[in-house]
């Protein structure tokens, strides 16, 4: 774990402490806000001293001592001090859905629950009916989210949670078509699916409805209830006249899995919102449905200054005179139908939904000065990717000709080193060999007619110690070297540094294959000092990976971002081993996108003729 995740992690921890303990709610904010603003930093923590922290928009005075306090001593004083007041039990019982710090705080001072199993027992007998507010089917709920109270708090990997979100999506437009009467004009996804997170803690799906709309109707809008019998549903949660929530089976054969079958979860579920909104207001409630919440806290912000309200009903002329809100009093909303006219409105540029972080984009949006974000018809090329020569499922001409279809003017074929037995490496002599086969396909598809160039190339491991798997006498026959780390992923950072850094700079190779190994999930990884990387990455023209596949999203949007920010030149590439492999290339493009990469930094969307003489430069 880097210092930026661990610091990340005390800061929420002690929010989550701070409501427990019923201290000041705008603390317990404070430290929240600044747990998303250290985790989404594009630089090593421990290299700012307090002054620096100040400076950055959401870490005052005293979270920034305690930041440079545990960066300084691996310890956080008041972050102990909190942490013994409180039973650890809680923090499991705060963690299941629909729970929430006024609750748990009530369960514990009035009833002693400090644990599950103390939650269980008041269940049982009873004793929890006790609680203000607490009835029966508040009960009923909470036993609901005990059972699935695990698997709840996971967060899925954006391949698993993206089809199932476009499957429902689907679903809603043929109910939309069989109850025409209901004048539904769009379905569209929200949330953090929406900004492209790479991993998703529930699904938001927005119906635009043009006909009737009662948000105070005592039944259940007759689309929302039909959804809820939809077979992926497997737990009906809430439904009413404008809201449904249910928990929806993540069907795992939708996107190939990294492991084997034992590692497979039975059937994992989501929680899925769906929610009606009239068409006069979907542009607002879109934008406050996918927008993080402190960058919605921006905007609410900018409203505010310019003597606005902004919900998501609309964009309101505020009326000081009544605390009614102005949905409820009839007002009329300066602008909501669109996006794009409640963004300008306020003053900005629309925002790519990727970039709605809060990591600047709304001052960058106030200039008209936001980056023109890479795009999925801007990628040209793929440069890693294997065959049944080592662990792909598909030959080198049906490689080739599958990237041909897809438009790209270059594949490359990068099948795995020799020391990668598991993945059936390639010997040197296969290596050569395969090399020959290459300039043998180029031949053919230049008679056929087929534009398409084929490069031969290979994934290298990157040795424990940072020397590469192949000598530089065979590197140099190669069109493209991607080196790679597969094994002894948990070494420590300095170590991890410097053997990175030697790949970084050897003259053979051209891009740092998934630089940490990371596994989502399922594995951390290296967590070397990605500031140094980058450095010498930029010196070098060493391109940094992002491997597009859903279970690696490495590089990740935070490395993207610093990286971008270092002028580092980037790739995005599928490492295909199985023709769906090239469908994950939109994840590493939103990836990218959540870093602010643009198309000219990314060395797949060159034109042949750049990217040939960056190769061979």
């Amino acid at each position: 774990m880097s210092q930026n995740e661990a610091v990340a992690a005390l800061l929420s921890d002690m929010a989550t402490l701070l409501e427990l303990l019923g201290e000041n709610q705008f603390k317990a904010i404070a430290h929240s806000r600044a747990s998303r603003v250290i985790e989404s930093l594009n630089k090593p923590v421990e290299t700012l001293d307090k002054a620096a922290l100040v400076a950055i928009d959401g870490i005052g005075d005293k979270i920034a001592g305690k930041i440079v306090e545990f960066c300084s001593t691996g310890r956080m004083k008041e972050h102990e001090e909190l942490a013994a007041q409180v039973p650890a039990g809680l923090r499991q019982i705060m963690e299941l859905p629909g729970l929430g710090p006024k609750t748990v705080r009530a369960m514990w001072q009035t009833l002693g629950i400090t644990d599950l199993a103390g939650l269980r027992k008041a269940i049982d007998d009873g004793s929890l009916l006790t609680l203000p507010r607490m009835g029966e089917k508040a009960v009923e709920k909470i036993k609901g989210a005990i059972a699935l109270g695990e698997e709840a708090t996971k967060r899925t990997p954006i391949g698993l949670a993206m089809p199932l979100a476009e499957r429902l999506r689907e679903e809603l437009l043929g109910l939309a078509k069989k109850h025409a009467k209901f004048k539904i004009t769009r379905v569209e996804i929200a949330g953090s699916l929406r900004r492209g997170r790479d991993t998703i803690a529930d699904l938001d799906l927005l119906v635009c409805t043009a006909g009737p709309f009662d948000p105070g109707a005592k039944t259940v809008h007759p689309i929302l209830e039909e959804f809820t019998k939809l077979p992926e549903v497997r737990q009906i949660i809430v439904a009413g006249a404008t809201k449904a929530s249910v928990r929806c089976a993540i069907n795992i054969h939708t996107a190939r899995w990294k492991g084997g079958a034992d590692q497979q979860p039975a059937e994992p579920t989501i929680q899925v919102d769906v929610r009606l909104v009239p068409e006069s207001s979907f542009g607002a409630a879109w934008m406050y449905f996918t927008g993080s919440k402190d960058h919605n806290v921006v905007l609410r912000q900018r409203a505010l200054a310019q003597g606005m309200t902004l919900n998501e009903y609309g964009l309101f002329k505020e009326d000081k005179t009544t605390d009614v809100p102005p949905q409820h009093r009839g007002a009329k909303p300066v602008a909501a139908a669109t996006e794009e006219e409640v963004f300008k409105k306020l003053g900005l540029a629309w925002v790519p939904p990727e970039s709605r972080e809060s990591v600047g984009e709304v001052a960058l949006a106030e200039k008209d000065a936001l980056p023109k974000l890479i795009e999925l018809a801007d990628i040209r090329s793929e440069l890693h990717a294997h065959t049944t020569a080592s662990d792909g499922k598909m030959s080198m001409r049906e490689l080739v000709l599958e990237a041909h279809r897809r438009g790209f003017h270059t594949i490359a074929v990068t099948d795995h080193s020799k020391s990668s037995a598991v993945a059936n490496g390639l010997s040197v002599e296969r290596l050569k060999d395969q090399i020959k086969q290459v300039k043998q396909l180029n031949k053919q598809l230049a008679d056929e007619g087929i534009d398409i160039r084929v490069l031969a190339g290979s994934e290298v491991d990157i040795l424990t110690d940072g020397t590469l798997d192949y000598d530089d006498d065979l590197l140099a026959e190669l069109d493209v070297v991607v080196a790679s780390p597969h094994v002894a992923l948990s070494q420590d950072p300095k170590t991890a540094t410097d053997r990175l850094l030697k790949a970084i700079e050897h003259p053979m190779v051209h891009i740092l294959g998934h630089p940490t190994g990371r596994l989502i999930n399922r594995r951390n990884g290296l967590s070397p000092d990605m500031a140094t990387l980058i450095s010498a990455a930029k010196e070098h023209d060493t391109a940094l990976e992002i491997n597009a596949h859903w279970m690696r999203l490495d590089l990740r949007d935070t490395h993207v971002r610093m990286a971008v920010a270092g002028g580092c030149t980037i790739a995005i590439n599928c490492d295909d081993h199985d023709i769906t492999d090239f469908g994950n290339l939109r994840y590493g493009v939103l990836t990218a996108r959540r870093g602010g990469l643009t198309a000219a930094s990314c060395v797949n969307a060159w034109d042949r003729k750049k990217l040939l003489a960056w190769l061979k430069r």
